[in-house]
């Protein structure tokens, strides 16, 4: 590991992408401590310490803790997600958008240019109504106008200009990582945000430890059964499904290519994390509202029902939202007629299977028997921290650990560091450097 660390920093342009990263990510945690002008830092910190729950905690463990501490960076990158899945959606229903992803290049920039647009339009509403939480939040403290100020006019287009153009700032940064770093530079700002609160988490169950409220045999249990579900995470994110492609013999000018046999690999899980957020803001939003009228008998019974420490049906409800997700999600990006009509393009056909709709129906068959297998696997990956904190065993330790160490924030973090490792490993092996793998089919030449 030495020898690849020190292989890693001999490479001029990978050095410099990797210090750029992490100069990158470092401006992103400053600027989640920097309050919004007018904010009261220090009063907010004594009345959001357990206002972290539900919808809010899940983009607030997202932005790295900057959202309850309304930081220019309060929203995170959340807004450019969701303009992004919003475009991806209309590339689908809208002919104009779709017909602008199939003109390569110059039609990606044209997309890429009105999801930015509509980052700027999601961020200052979600920006405006980021004001009532605060608003609220007000009325829990001593002197509210030391929170919210009297005269808000000013101060909410001051609130909403700050962190609508903190959100862009941010939506640039990514797009530099991207382009000049390591990594995705979004999917990097989303993982340093949840690291970020890693060592608070650490420290606060070190303290509970040394004070006697957490048992340290049930402690070490729980280590090791968060180090298997590491382990099959990782399993699920590499794991796909191979599908031969044979390639008949090719006349291009005057030349004979020889028939060549290929793979087409579809992965377990190919919509990644986006089900469990869709699922988490759909089930979360319903109990949100439904919090503000407890008077309803209705109301008050969907609240219980959606409480994850009172009734069953929260799961169930959630599992299948996150398999019709999943579906979803795997039917927008992949389009098995339109992959059969490639291979028959290209003269390619699997073994068995006739070309043209054959292939398009066999292709879809296999795309929904390996999505159910691993959209229940990513419901029992979100669901496992709930789960675990209705053990006896395990119900004093800290659930900002739990949460962070399981569930989504679990599945961003591995599918992080395997999409960077790759990244870094071809950089290592184009220089005929030995990389992290000495085993296996990525070997460098000098492995050889």
């Amino acid at each position: 590991m030495a020898n690849i660390i020190t292989n890693i920093f001999t490479i001029p342009e990978l050095r410099k992408r990797i210090l750029f990263t992490i100069g990158m990510l470092i401006i992103f945690r400053l600027g989640a401590h920097v309050p919004v002008p007018g904010i009261n830092a220090a009063e907010l910190a004594q009345i959001t310490k357990s206002s972290a729950g539900g919808l809010l905690g899940l983009v607030n463990m997202f932005s790295g803790g900057a959202l309850l501490k309304f930081s220019l960076f309060g929203l995170g990158i959340m807004p450019y997600i969701s303009a992004s899945i919003i475009m991806q959606l209309l590339q689908v229903v809208i002919p104009h958008f779709e017909r602008l992803a199939k003109e390569g290049e110059q039609g990606r920039k044209k997309i890429q240019q009105y999801t930015r647009f509509a980052t700027i339009g999601i961020a200052a509403l979600q920006a405006y109504g980021y004001t009532f939480i605060l608003k609220n939040l007000a009325t829990k403290a001593a002197d509210p106008a030391m929170v919210y100020p009297v005269d808000s006019s000013l101060f909410i287009v001051g609130f909403v200009l700050s962190v609508t153009v903190g959100t862009v700032f941010l939506m640039w940064v990514g797009e530099q990582i991207t382009e000049r770093g390591i990594g995705n530079g979004i999917s990097m700002l989303i993982f340093a945000g949840i690291i970020a609160r890693l060592p608070q988490s650490i420290i606060q169950t070190i303290s509970l430890v040394n004070s006697g409220v957490i048992n340290p045999v049930a402690l070490i249990i729980l280590l090791a059964i968060l180090m298997l579900v590491v382990g099959f995470v990782v399993i699920e994110q590499t794991g796909a499904r191979k599908i031969p492609v044979q390639y008949a013999k090719r006349v291009v000018g005057r030349k004979i290519y020889g028939s060549q046999s290929t793979h087409i690999p579809f992965k377990i899980n190919p919509s990644g994390v986006i089900p469990i957020i869709f699922a988490s803001t759909v089930i979360m939003f319903p109990a949100q509202i439904a919090k503000f009228f407890q008077s309803s008998e209705i109301m008050a019974w969907i609240a219980r029902a959606l409480d994850p420490q009172v009734s069953w049906i929260y799961y169930v409800f959630y599992t299948l939202l996150v398999v019709f997700f999943a579906y979803f999600y795997t039917a927008i990006t992949f389009n098995p007629n339109e992959i059969a009509d490639n291979l028959k393009k290209h003269g390619g056909f699997i073994p068995g299977i006739r070309p043209g709709p054959n292939t398009a129906t066999f292709l879809g068959k296999v795309l929904n028997r390996i999505t159910l297998p691993g959209s229940i696997f990513l419901a029992s990956i979100a669901l496992f921290p709930s789960l675990v904190l209705l053990i006896p065993i395990f119900r004093s330790m800290p659930p900002s650990l739990v949460y962070l160490m399981g569930g989504t924030s679990l599945l961003i973090i591995v599918a992080v560091d395997l999409d960077v490792m790759k990244q870094i490993e071809s950089h290592l092996l184009m220089r005929h450097y030995d990389g992290f793998m000495k085993k296996g089919k990525l070997r460098s030449g000098r492995s050889r």
